[in-house]
């Protein structure tokens, strides 16, 4: 029987939420990098940068970038594991892998791309050195079953970094959510085209799990070691997941 979920603050049955949220980034995708720069103000730079200069990844590594849309990491991850690493872009939705892989060429880069479900993630156990995932675990259905394949195909000794939004520091939440429930929608509109999509991307992040509740997922899902780092406030934490 269907189950029940969360689809920004509307209920809907697990089997519809996938569809869903591939319209919104259907509809967002052509004009992501530039809502992105709008919508933080350029911080989503700030924090992938961190991401990747704590990541410790090195030249030769095997990287998977999960849910990686228009390409950042993967394209941050390339330049750190050089010509004998391996970098995987992989992302759910058809439309955001095209505008990565295509902005990833223009850069001049060519690294192997795939349309994979981080719920069932077509690689080998035990395959790579680190795998990230981008302000996109808050919209898979099954986050514990994403968490666990994340586990799964990483190396004992390996790391799983999630970059997500997560709970604000309690004295800017009135500001925040001010921003996130009455802007966020008039740029969309404005920008985007599509107002509904980021009404559904401000509902999305209330709905995620906090920070702990986050680190208990992940060390549920088979990782040794887990910390945090919040950036911003807490507007967005660094989950780095250890495989022993």
């Amino acid at each position: 029987m269907d189950q029940d979920t969360h689809f920004g603050f509307k209920t809907v049955a697990e089997s519809e939420k996938a569809g869903k949220v591939a319209e919104v980034f259907h509809s967002v995708a052509k004009k992501y990098d530039v809502m992105n720069d709008l919508m933080s103000g350029g911080l989503h730079r700030v924090w992938k940068h961190f991401t990747l200069t704590t990541s410790g990844v090195k030249p030769g590594d095997k990287v998977l970038d999960i849910a990686g849309g228009t390409g950042d990491l993967a394209r941050g991850w390339s330049k750190r594991v050089g010509k004998k690493g391996e970098v995987w872009l992989t992302d759910i939705n058809s439309s955001m892998l095209t505008v990565g892989r295509d902005r990833l060429l223009d850069d001049g880069l060519i690294l192997p791309v795939s349309l994979a479900d981080a719920e069932k993630l077509p690689f080998p156990d035990n395959y790579f050195d680190a795998v990230s995932v981008a302000f996109g675990l808050r919209n898979m259905t099954h986050k514990d079953a994403a968490l666990k394949e994340m586990c799964r195909v990483l190396k004992p000794g390996g790391k799983l970094m999630v970059l997500e939004f997560s709970k604000v520091w309690k004295p800017l939440s009135p500001f925040y959510d001010f921003y996130s429930f009455k802007a966020l929608p008039v740029m969309g509109k404005m920008v985007a085209g599509d107002a509904d999509s980021y009404q559904y991307l401000a509902e999305s992040i209330r709905m995620h799990p906090d920070q702990e509740t986050l680190k208990a997922m992940m060390l549920e899902a088979g990782f040794g070691k887990v910390d945090y780092h919040n950036m911003t406030g807490g507007v967005v934490a660094l989950h780095k997941g250890y495989k022993l």
